[in-house]
């Protein structure tokens, strides 16, 4: 079984989740981005690290708006479940940009990064990086890998949400990045079942297809 939840900020105590209990072995957890515990490399975060990895569920997660890419992209890139994917322990995956999975007989699209909220704040400090923000030739990857699959994917998860959603949601989108109309392009031309989001940090149901995630953990069904 897969399940989807929200940004976790190196918060160990999200684990706990009474809900969590019942993940087993062969099931898996996809966090919509800012999993926060790739930050500092110290030997606490490692530890951490390790303890994540003694889950008998797989841990999933795209990148968002506060990771250290730096640390990030030391790991290796390997294949997983037919994409891309860089794997920091044996049951904790990073699922790249533009990248499209099957897992459990479910087709999943997933695209990480976005800007942070406090750029204005971090971008002078040594704890920002430009590659939160997706490149050009991300969008153009994750393009062709939509294509590869006729546009059909079953879910879709993201760290930003479409632009177009900032009403629905009561939240701004303070800057116009490429990858906001990269997915209004993924809404008009792509099948999909549902569209799942961290960034906003609530929990949220746009009807029809679109999810707002944080605390809740939502089946894929």
């Amino acid at each position: 079984m897969i399940y989807v939840t929200g940004d976790t900020h190196g918060d160990l105590s999200r684990f706990k989740d009474p809900a969590l209990k019942k993940l087993k072995k062969g099931d898996i957890l996809i966090i919509c981005g800012d999993f926060g515990f790739i930050w500092d490399g110290s030997k606490k975060e490692k530890a951490l690290l390790k303890k994540l990895a003694q889950k008998d569920y797989t841990i999933a997660f795209i990148d968002g708006c506060h990771e250290n890419f730096d640390i990030l992209e030391e790991y290796p890139v390997t294949e997983w479940c037919g994409g891309k994917a860089r794997i920091i322990e044996d049951n904790l995956i990073h699922l790249m940009r533009g990248q499209v999975y099957e897992i459990d007989g479910k087709r999943i699209f997933a695209f990480g990064g976005g800007h942070s909220q406090d750029y204005d704040f971090r971008r002078d400090s040594t704890n920002w990086w430009e590659r939160e923000q997706p490149t050009h030739e991300e969008i153009l990857d994750a393009i062709r890998s939509l294509n590869e699959k006729s546009n059909e994917v079953d879910y879709i998860i993201t760290h930003e949400p479409p632009a177009s959603l900032k009403d629905c949601l009561g939240v701004d989108v303070f800057q116009r990045l490429e990858v906001h109309a990269f997915f209004e392009d993924i809404i008009k031309v792509c099948s999909y079942k549902k569209w799942f989001f961290g960034k906003c940090h609530i929990d949220k149901h746009i009807p029809i297809k679109f999810y707002a995630v944080f605390n809740n953990i939502l089946p894929l069904t």
